[in-house]
């Protein structure tokens, strides 16, 4: 990894970077290690966006130029490729002995991103304890002011439990009575900036449809895939 050229160095930082790539990796344990892995193909979208394109970066012209790219993110083992233990169990990771780049293959990270993030969050966590042990010493103007914000906290997460209490509620009754059923503030727990959590006021449920394993005849009988 520390061979490797500046530019495949930059594909990884971009592709590690979810508000950048878009590429959403999901958690795994590799080796009883934790890692995030993701699948060949997102990682072939990716490098497919109109993000990607810099000087500072390979050029992607198609989907074969991507793969090339990939291909030696796994000779400098940014990632390694992986497979699942079982389609049950999706956590649970095995190394693949062919570690070769395939879009429908799974590849594990590696690449922990700049080592001055790491450092400067090791400082960050330090000051902030020392900061903590010293609250007698501070000023009354500074005490007086984290009390306050620390109880305004407090409020916001007691408002937030009795808000999804109330959702709760408000659901289960309308459910009954006028279905499917009313949510307040649909979006309160979804993967949504905090605005947007709060963006609709309510919105009627709609339970997600699922596939059957075979198509309904006219006669009523499955048919059989």
């Amino acid at each position: 990894m520390d061979k490797a050229p500046k530019d495949i160095r930059n594909v990884a930082k971009y592709l590690s970077d979810v508000s950048q790539s878009g590429l959403r990796a999901r958690e795994g344990i590799l080796n009883g290690r934790r890692v995030e892995y993701f699948k060949g193909k997102s990682a072939i979208n990716a490098l497919l966006k109109e993000q990607y394109k810099a000087k500072s970066r390979p050029t992607v012209a198609d989907r074969d130029d991507a793969a090339e790219i990939l291909k030696d993110l796994v000779r400098y083992q940014f990632v390694v490729r992986c497979d699942r233990s079982s389609e049950e169990d999706t956590r649970m990771l095995r190394l693949n002995p062919m570690q070769a780049f395939q879009e429908e293959s799974y590849y594990a990270w590696l690449y922990e991103g700049s080592q001055w993030t790491i450092i400067l969050g090791g400082i960050g966590l330090v000051a902030v304890v020392l900061a903590g042990v010293m609250f007698p010493l501070w000023p009354p103007i500074l005490r007086d002011g984290a009390w306050y914000i620390s109880v305004a906290g407090l409020g916001f997460l007691g408002f937030l439990f009795i808000l999804s209490i109330v959702r709760l509620i408000l659901y289960v009754l309308t459910v009954f009575t006028i279905p499917p059923g009313l949510w307040l503030f649909p979006n309160l727990f979804e993967d949504v900036g905090f605005i947007d959590s709060f963006i609709p006021l309510y919105a009627w449920d709609s339970p997600k449809k699922t596939a059957d394993k075979g198509s309904v005849m006219l006669d009523g009988t499955k048919k059989s895939e």
